[in-house]
């Protein structure tokens, strides 16, 4: 059982468009199989026109705060401007200003580039820097909060309405992606119980996911899996508001970072896996695999599709019809004996599954 890596067996989702590579490369090291279908695209900074005018409004005078909210947006920002011939500019409006950082990545961005941060909360939370912000006055400030790829409503609408000027500055702007078969692919697996798992690192990811959902008639299906047997995990609480806004619970790591969303993952997906004992051995159902004994066995789609019903109610007899409804496309009689007979050889034979005569089959759970 020590060398089973706990993803083993779990295929996982991955819609990001940035690092999803890294997040991928996190999860296989666990063990876990990855499909890829990003949901959005980043429109390249030099070619962003919207980034390129909010740059122009804000050097048009000077600036009384400038928050910034990503260390890689941040960065990123600074190098478009230089593209631009702004660069100097810039950098000469923002060290006039006073800088908020939400967090020690910023806070490095801002370092690096020459410049210095007044404030940056422990939290690393855009609330408590709008709570700093209120709590030191704005009416009659201006005031550039650096977005990053989705917009902030809440914080620039309070920031207006305690009197403040605001400038948006929509750092990596998300669009659909240029070909939408690989998210379609992956929202076919979610709604067919092949992914396990979808791990989200925006908000404009799940959002795109669930519009592409609804713009096909599966957006109730996708509800469905992810309030269910699909793990939603996002990095933190704003990648989970388009999820939270349809009833869908979440994971979340303690720390919004790549790590530990591939941790809660992992952690997530080992605790719900069922356990059980039966015919006299030890089982663990792990996605597309069982574990038997501390071995590892593979199992087809349909076999396993029927141990899944069988241990939904360890011990109760599933009649033929019941499992019938649990496998993937449905099928006869036959294909249920098939199938139960293929499950049987996987899990190495033995009395794991009886067969109840007239009744069905059950799992022999031991007393």
């Amino acid at each position: 059982m020590s060398d089973v890596l706990p993803l083993a067996g779990f295929v996982i989702g991955i819609t990001a468009a940035r690092r999803a590579d890294e997040l991928g490369a996190l999860l296989v090291r666990k063990g876990a199989s990855v499909r890829y279908g990003p949901a959005i695209r980043i429109v390249p900074l030099t070619d962003d026109t919207e980034l390129h005018a909010a740059t122009t409004s804000l050097l048009s005078a000077p600036v009384d705060a400038v928050v910034a909210t990503t260390g890689i947006g941040f960065r990123g920002w600074l190098e478009a401007a230089e593209g631009w011939g702004l660069g100097d500019s810039l950098l000469s409006r923002l060290s006039a200003a006073s800088l908020l950082a939400r967090g020690p990545k910023v806070t490095g961005a801002l370092r690096a580039a020459g410049l210095s941060e007044s404030y940056s909360p422990a939290s690393e939370s855009n609330a408590e820097l709008l709570q700093h912000l209120l709590s030191s006055g704005v009416d009659g400030l201006r005031i550039a909060v650096q977005l990053h790829g989705e917009p902030l409503p809440y914080f620039v609408d309070t920031l207006r309405a305690a009197g403040a000027e605001v400038i948006e500055i929509p750092v990596y702007r998300w669009v659909g992606p240029v070909d939408p078969g690989p998210v379609d692919r992956l929202l076919d697996g979610v709604l067919d119980g092949s992914i396990h798992a979808l791990p989200f690192t925006s908000a404009p990811a799940a959002a795109s996911l669930i519009a592409l959902a609804r713009r096909t008639g599966r957006l109730p299906g996708l509800v469905t899996a992810l309030s269910g047997p699909v793990v939603a995990a996002c990095v933190g609480p704003i990648t989970a508001g388009p999820l939270a806004a349809l009833g869908v619970p979440t994971v979340q790591p303690h720390r919004a970072r790549i790590g530990a969303l591939a941790r809660t993952v992992a952690e997530t997906l080992v605790a719900r896996s069922p356990r059980l004992r039966a015919g006299g051995h030890s089982i663990e159902l792990r996605g597309q695999a069982a574990i038997v004994d501390g071995e590892w066995r593979e199992v087809a789609p349909a076999p396993m599709a029927l141990l899944r019903a069988l241990a939904a109610s360890p011990g109760r007899v599933v009649s033929r019809r019941e499992l019938i409804a649990a496998l993937p496309g449905g099928g006869e009689e036959h294909a249920v004996e098939t199938a139960i007979g293929r499950l049987r050889t996987s899990l190495g034979g033995g009395k794991v599954v009886q067969t109840v005569v007239k009744r069905g089959y059950r799992l022999a759970v031991d007393a």
